[in-house]
C-alpha cells in the first residue's frame, strides 16, 4: 500500500532524478502517417500536447484524427530532462506520459482535439487513468500559447457541467503552460500499430464533449 502511495505522491524538483543531456533517439518517420516525428515541421502548423493515460492508446487517438500531421508520445510536466521510461514510471521525475499532436490549423482546430482528449479518457481521476495507477497517468494539458490556454480552460469548464449531469465528480486535469516534451523510446512510438493487440488502458465517460465554446 505504501509503494501506491508512492506512485501517486508528486517528487518536487529538489528530489527528482537527475536524468540526462543526450536526448531519446526516435525513428525518422511516423510507422502509420510517414510523416517526421521531430522538427522542423510544415511552416503554420501548430503544437498540441495532451496527457490522458497511457500514451500507446492515447496516441492511436490523435493520429486517426482529420487534419493531424504526426503524432508522438514522450513525456512532460516534470523535472528530469530526457527521463527514460523506467525513470518515469518511478515517479521520481514529476513526468506523465503525452502525445505531441502536429496538426494544420486549415483543416482542423484545437477545439477539435480538445474533444478528442476530453472524450478519450476520464479527467476526474487524479492520479490514475483506470488500472493505471501513478502520477505519470494523470490527465493533463501542457499549451503552446495563450490562445490554447484559454480554449482549454474554456473546454474544461464546458465539460465539467456536463460531467456534473452524468453524476461524475471534477476534473483534476492540469493545465499548465509546456515547459518542455522529452520523445519516448522508439518501441513505444505508434505502439498500437506495432502491436495490433497490445494494452490500451484508455477508456471514456461516454460523456460527449461540446465544441465551439471559444469564439475564434
Amino acid at each position: 500500500m505504501r509503494f501506491l502511495t508512492r506512485k501517486t505522491e508528486m517528487v518536487d524538483a529538489e528530489r527528482a532524478l537527475a536524468g540526462r543531456e543526450q536526448a531519446i533517439p526516435v525513428p525518422e518517420r511516423h510507422e502509420v502517417l510517414g510523416t517526421p516525428l521531430t522538427p522542423p515541421f510544415p511552416a503554420g502548423y501548430e503544437r498540441a500536447i495532451f496527457g490522458l493515460g497511457c500514451f500507446w492508446g492515447a496516441e492511436r487517438i490523435f493520429w486517426q484524427a482529420p487534419g493531424v500531421h504526426t503524432t508522438a508520445v514522450g513525456y512532460a510536466g516534470g523535472y528530469t530532462p530526457n527521463p527514460t521510461y523506467e525513470e518515469v514510471c518511478s515517479a521520481q521525475t514529476g513526468h506523465t506520459e503525452v502525445v505531441l499532436v502536429v496538426y494544420d490549423p486549415a483543416r482542423t482546430s484545437y477545439e477539435e482535439l480538445l474533444k478528442l482528449f476530453w472524450e478519450g479518457h476520464d479527467p476526474t481521476q487524479g492520479m490514475r487513468q483506470g488500472n493505471d495507477v501513478g502520477t505519470q497517468y494523470r490527465s493533463a494539458i501542457y499549451t503552446t500559447s495563450e490562445s490554447q490556454r484559454e480554449q482549454a480552460r474554456a473546454s474544461r469548464d464546458a465539460f465539467q457541467a456536463k460531467l456534473k449531469q452524468a453524476g461524475y465528480g471534477e476534473i483534476t486535469t492540469e493545465i499548465e503552460p509546456e515547459r518542455a516534451f522529452y520523445y519516448a523510446e522508439d518501441y513505444h512510438q505508434q505502439y498500437l500499430a506495432k502491436n495490433p493487440n497490445g494494452y490500451c488502458g484508455l477508456g471514456g465517460t461516454g460523456v460527449s464533449c461540446p465544441v465551439g465554446v471559444v469564439a475564434s
